[in-house]
């Protein structure tokens, strides 16, 4: 979304919305945006000349927050369009046939049509690349790209052909500017030249294919484009033809030279442009003009003198500049440009070889200081980085850091510790750190430092303790500190890592009251199962004893008094003999349900397909009697649990499946499913299931058939169980860490799933 920004007071405003998006909502609601519409006197409030003079664009926003960053772009754009306006100068020059515009001075070499030709096009490529539209970026391509290929095929030429052909520097030049103007110009362009043009625009398209990692190559490129002019620069201040002539092919023209010099300054801006960390800290014209006189001085004075020593002064502007790789790159000017000086006068046959020596140990020293500076500076670089980190550290960390000197003093206060203790830095720095410190600690601080310096012994150094601290408000309160000296030099400095604890304390004293509670409840629980016991066993013995005198008196009323009693007594008593039984039952069951909470597994690995097998054998006689069958749907897996236990569980299952059946034939089957999706969406993994084809259960009796004694098809005149075998199915699964739940249609059957070890997603299995 575009927005216009008002700087005005230093505050900035959006003023309006994207013109695409505001035309989307009229055609939808047929309105303006509502925001525009709430706020009518809010808009009448600033003058129509804020709104068309402050606008941002998409790159200018980084820019505007970058300021250095900001003059290398304009600066890179600045030296396009100056390439850009040279080049075509010269152009225009060849088109009107002004001889001036292409040899500025009367006989110095020109600048070829191709060359001003290269300029254009290498112009407008430094400038398109700066801008982030992809338009741009495609144009810088393709300019860049056909600058490289004129000065590429030059350089073929010149390998191949020699130094009679100029067909590269004709072929276009021929179609626009008369022979004869083209015969009484003559050259073309030179070796030196081509090549600083090939390489210049090959680093500039390789920058926009990959930008992070062509930085270092633009940059050094830049700084070779920038020597090669100077050393044509330099070699016509002196009348030194090799300088700006390499052998005997076409020479770089001055304005040339000038130009060349321009472009690789515009890609070096480039380059800080692109990664603005390297910039430099001085200006460029710096290490230019120290290049330039280097170089002059060289050529006028004797080769035997030292004058490399000038150079040195080039390499050690590298500590001002961001990139550490900047001594590595002026060391490798340096070489160049004392080549040039050996190689552009004429030598003393009999001192030859020793100024080969003066010049090899001159530029061995350039490279050996620029090494130690690249050393220092990436050291530099290192220690500023961990300085940031550290920086940045202490000002994030939610602990408060409090840095003191031997004596006590607060040299560092960081903003976790403003809000912990309620000062300021303003407050604190320069202040004694027991500011901080309630009694008996603010009067014992001092007399410690005082131990330390005379002894050097550490009492504290190294440990966390937990002490007390005092706000500005003079509250105390808990805190845990940690403290560290770092010794630099002769100087050691303390750093206090300070912890406040008041929630933890709080928590502590809460712990320890919930942890006296939940030592009460467990006595008070100990006491309870106790009773449970004593219940049980006065169950188990007391009670069952008056059932079974019941039961035995039932029993021989009949035997004795059977053929006296008419045929409603008889009835009656095999009634109390009946329900005695049942009573019976009943307690046995409420015993057993009670001792299955309490008692421990005896879990191991077994395999679940033989308990099935050993249940079915065992139910050999009940299934003949109903016609019933049992099958195994699929192989079931091993696991960790209870076998009794969970034979308990197959064996109720089954039973429940046969007996509340309405099918002639009630079958049962029994199988694993290793990922489950019920109805109702709930997932389940490692899932056993018993299903049967029986009457099937209605949805409002899922739950209370797992209720104790709760039976849905019960007689009174029934003995054949107490309702209680799907509460122990429950309990044991439950004891497992599973959960069972069933799924029934009427009139078709019931589907009984459980887990053992893994509830399903979202439930809660029964305890």
């Amino acid at each position: 979304m575009n927005l216009a920004v008002l700087r005005h007071h230093h505050i900035a405003v959006p003023l309006k919305f994207d013109i695409p998006y505001r035309r989307s909502f009229r055609k939808k609601r047929g309105t303006a945006p509502p925001c525009l519409l709430s706020i009518p006197r809010f808009r009448k409030r600033w003058p129509r000349e804020l709104k068309e003079d402050t606008r941002v664009q998409d790159q200018g926003n980084v820019d505007l927050q970058d300021q250095p960053r900001r003059h290398y772009r304009a600066f890179a754009i600045a030296v396009g369009c100056l390439m850009f306006l040279l080049g075509l100068t010269a152009l225009a020059g060849w088109l009107l046939q002004v001889e001036i515009v292409i040899s500025l001075v009367p006989g110095f070499p020109s600048m070829a049509f191709n060359t001003a030709l290269c300029f254009v096009l290498s112009g407008m490529g430094l400038a398109a690349s700066t801008l982030a539209a992809r338009r741009f970026r495609a144009t810088a391509t393709i300019t860049a790209g056909l600058a490289a290929a004129i000065a590429a095929a030059r350089l073929v030429e010149i390998v191949t052909i020699g130094r009679t052909f100029h067909n590269v520097d004709v072929l276009i030049t021929r179609f626009l500017v008369p022979p004869d103007f083209i015969a009484k110009i003559g050259g073309g362009m030179g070796p030196n030249t081509a090549l600083v043009f090939l390489i210049a625009n090959l680093s500039l398209l390789l920058s926009l294919q990959a930008e992070k990692k062509s930085q270092v190559v633009q940059e050094l490129t830049s700084y070779v484009v920038i020597t090669l002019g100077m050393i044509a620069l330099a070699g016509y201040v002196t009348d030194a033809e090799q300088g700006y002539r390499w052998g005997p092919y076409a020479a770089m023209a001055l304005h040339t030279a000038i130009g060349i010099v321009i472009f690789g300054s515009g890609l070096l801006a480039r380059s800080w442009w692109m990664q603005p960390a390297n910039r430099a800290q001085i200006p460029l014209w710096i290490p230019a003009a120290v290049c330039f006189t280097g170089l002059l001085v060289d050529l006028y004075t004797p080769l035997g003198v030292a004058n490399g020593i000038l150079y040195v002064p080039l390499v050690l502007t590298a500590l001002w500049f961001g990139n550490r790789n900047a001594p590595l790159f002026f060391a490798f000017a340096c070489t160049v440009l004392l080549m040039l000086g050996f190689f552009a006068v004429r030598h003393n046959e009999a001192a030859f070889w020793q100024e080969i020596a003066n010049r090899t140990i001159t530029a061995a020293t350039l490279w050996l200081i620029a090494l130690l500076v690249y050393y220092f500076m990436r050291n530099t670089h290192y220690l500023e980085g961990e300085r940031v980190r550290f920086g940045a550290l202490v000002r994030g960390t939610p602990d408060a850091v409090v840095v003191i000197d031997e004596r006590g003093t607060i040299k560092n206060f960081n903003p976790a510790a403003e809000s912990m203790f309620g000062y300021s830095p303003q407050e604190t720095i320069g202040r004694n750190i027991k500011m901080l410190m309630p009694e008996p600690y603010h009067s014992e601080h001092d007399g410690y430092l005082a131990h330390y310096r005379q002894t050097g012994e550490e009492r504290i150094i190294g440990t966390t303790r937990m002490v007390s601290g005092r706000r500005k408000n003079g509250i105390v309160f808990p805190i845990d500190l940690s403290i560290s000296a770092v010794v630099t030099g002769h100087t050691k400095t303390f750093v206090g890592i300070v912890r406040d604890i008041s929630e933890r304390v709080r928590q502590e004293e809460r712990m320890k009251t919930t942890l006296s509670q939940l030592e009460a409840y467990t006595a008070e629980l100990e006491r309870s199962n106790h009773d449970l016991d004593e219940f049980a066993y006065i169950a188990s013995h007391d009670l069952k004893e008056p059932l079974r005198g019941l039961h035995n008196h039932s029993r021989f009323l009949l035997e004795d008094y059977e053929d006296k009693l008419d045929e409603d007594g008889v009835r009656r008593l095999n009634r109390l003999v009946r329900l005695s039984q049942r009573m019976e039952k009943l307690v046995n069951d409420l015993l057993y349900f009670s001792r299955l909470g309490r008692q421990q597994l005896a879990v191991k690995r077994t395999d679940i397909g033989l308990i099935v097998k050993d249940v079915v054998a065992t139910m050999e006689l009940l299934l003949e009697e109903r016609h019933a069958k049992v099958i195994i749907d699929g192989r079931l897996p091993e696991v960790v649990c209870d076998a009794p236990r969970l034979t308990e569980v197959f064996r109720n299952l089954i039973t429940n499946a046969i007996k509340y059946t309405d099918k002639p034939a009630p079958l049962v089957s029994i199988g694993y499913l290793d990922r489950f999706v019920g109805k109702d969406g709930t997932v389940a993994r490692n899932v056993f299931f018993v299903k049967d084809n029986g009457k099937g259960i209605p949805q409002e009796f899922h739950e209370d058939i797992f209720r104790i004694f709760k039976r849905l098809e019960k007689s009174q005149d029934s003995d054949d169980g107490t309702g209680a075998g799907l509460t122990f199915v429950r309990k044991i699964i439950a004891r497992h860490n599973g959960d069972i739940w069933l799924e029934s249609e009427v009139g078709t059957g019931t589907t009984f799933y459980f887990t053992l070890g893994k509830k399903r997603e979202g439930q809660n299995a029964a305890a």
